[in-house]
């Protein structure tokens, strides 16, 4: 088995925003004004949202022609369900995602059982859903430095 580290970096820019990087790209985080956040960007969930979609469509593009779909368009909409009395300092409230569905819209000159059989595909295939279902080992380090 050969192993690959991914890196990716967070940093403050400022109140809640906050610059990723990976590979020399970069993209922002905010959160909505309504909690502190100048809404100039996604928030971390929708962040998350966001990439197990790309991730769900990314195999899609590598694998429709190797599984005979003759797609034509097709788009992913991802919707997590979260309590916002997690906010609120609830006790016994999950902190993040209760559900989170996949809608995929797609055409293509295919039979319907033919899609649904490369939509479970992808489900069994897509590396970010895979990671939130069975979640990796975590570890975590410190490297602290006082500021006095």
């Amino acid at each position: 088995m050969t192993k690959q580290i991914l890196k990716a970096e967070v940093e403050s820019v400022g109140g809640l925003q906050l610059k990723c990087s990976s590979r020399g790209f970069e993209f922002l985080i905010d959160e909505p004004e309504n909690v502190g956040g100048t809404n100039q960007a996604m928030n971390p969930l929708e962040a998350l949202l966001c990439s197990l979609g790309a991730c769900k469509m990314m195999v899609a593009r590598f694998f429709y022609q190797t599984h005979h779909i003759q797609l034509k368009t097709m788009k992913v909409e991802l919707l997590g369900e979260i309590d916002s009395d997690r906010l609120k300092g609830k006790p016994n409230v999950k902190v993040g995602f209760s559900k989170i569905i996949t809608n995929y819209t797609i055409e293509a000159d295919n039979s319907q059982a033919e899609i649904e059989e490369f939509i479970n595909f992808i489900e069994r295939t897509c590396p970010v859903k895979d990671t939130i279902v069975n979640s990796p080992e975590m570890e975590t380090h410190l490297s602290f430095h006082s500021a006095s």
